[in-house]
């Protein structure tokens, strides 16, 4: 009997320990991405880094305002294509669709989640490129000359082509915790809604959405941290632009990641050079953790309060 309570304990430290070792290694991560880039940090303040634009290496000068700016548009952009057209597909799965349809649409779903980003940044190119180049952008340069949206890039690798290929890569995470979290509202309270005289889509609207509003918030923060981090894709499809300051939808971006992944190894010769970069790694990874963090607690909440 003393045995078996050995071993079970051994077991049981064992795991915590592994456990707390994968815990760990984010900090350990964000810890030596954080001395590594301190040599930047040195010699510029972190106000200076994250603001300013002013990009030149060889200066001295690693502003890294101009790659957040484009972060933050193709994230925008992404989000505000892909969060829609979610939400709408998970109601559909959950509340509308046959059996035979959902069980048929969702590996689909999931399937999607599992392409290569290379892929879907070839299909960038070779799709949403010419889309955007030669409809989009001349279909708003002539209804619309005067909007501030313009631009004179005719490339087609702009912020609105990354932002539609990372929406498209955010789809399956959105759809899958909505619908999931929309399958979890009780069937007592729409049966209640229906009972009182509701339609079919107010009982969606006024209570199963409602129910389930920390869910897609979660669901939402967890897409938004997937494309905030993206990086192949978006390296193939912004156009990635040195000393472009975003201001358009159809500008060239240059994200952070893009930034990480095309300059990172190179020009290491120069003094500080891998420090900024660096740092952008350390902006990012602390950026991504929050938003997992954030986006995992609130469905951790609502599994516990059962809905």
């Amino acid at each position: 009997m003393n045995i078996r309570k050995i071993k079970d304990s051994l077991a049981q430290q064992a795991m915590l320990f592994l456990s707390l070792f994968v815990i760990s290694l984010t900090f350990l991560m964000a810890l030596a991405l954080y001395q590594r880039s301190t040599p930047a940090l040195a010699i510029m303040s972190l106000k200076d880094l994250i603001f300013s634009s002013l990009w030149h290496p060889t200066q001295g000068q690693f502003g890294l305002g101009s790659f957040i700016i484009g972060t933050l548009w193709v994230t925008a952009i992404a989000m505000i294509i892909a969060v829609p057209l979610s939400i709408m597909t998970a109601i559909f799965l959950s509340e509308y669709s046959y059996r035979r349809l959902r069980e048929f649409v969702k590996p689909i779903i999931d399937l999607l989640a599992g392409i290569s980003p290379v892929v879907y940044g070839v299909w960038g190119i070779i799709a949403i490129v010419p889309l955007v180049r030669d409809y989009l952008m001349p279909f708003f340069s002539s209804r619309f000359p005067f909007f501030p949206f313009l631009s004179d890039n005719y490339t087609g690798y702009s912020v609105i082509t990354a932002g539609i290929v990372l929406a498209v890569m955010v789809f399956p995470i959105i759809i899958s915790v909505i619908e999931e979290v929309l399958r979890t509202v009780p069937l007592e309270v729409r049966e209640a809604s229906l009972a009182l005289g509701a339609t079919k889509w107010q009982t969606v609207k006024y209570v199963v959405l409602r129910k389930a509003r920390p869910g897609i918030i979660a669901a939402i923060i967890l897409g938004l941290s997937r494309a905030f981090g993206e990086t192949m894709a978006v390296l193939m499809v912004a156009g990635c632009a040195l000393h472009v300051v975003t201001k358009s939808i159809f500008d060239p971006a240059y994200p952070l990641p893009a930034l990480i992944a095309n300059t990172y190894g190179e020009m290491m010769s120069i003094p500080l050079y891998d420090a900024a970069v660096l740092l952008a790694a350390f902006i990012l990874l602390v950026v991504t953790t929050l938003f997992n963090m954030l986006g995992w607690g609130i469905l951790l909440y609502v599994e516990r309060k059962g809905m």
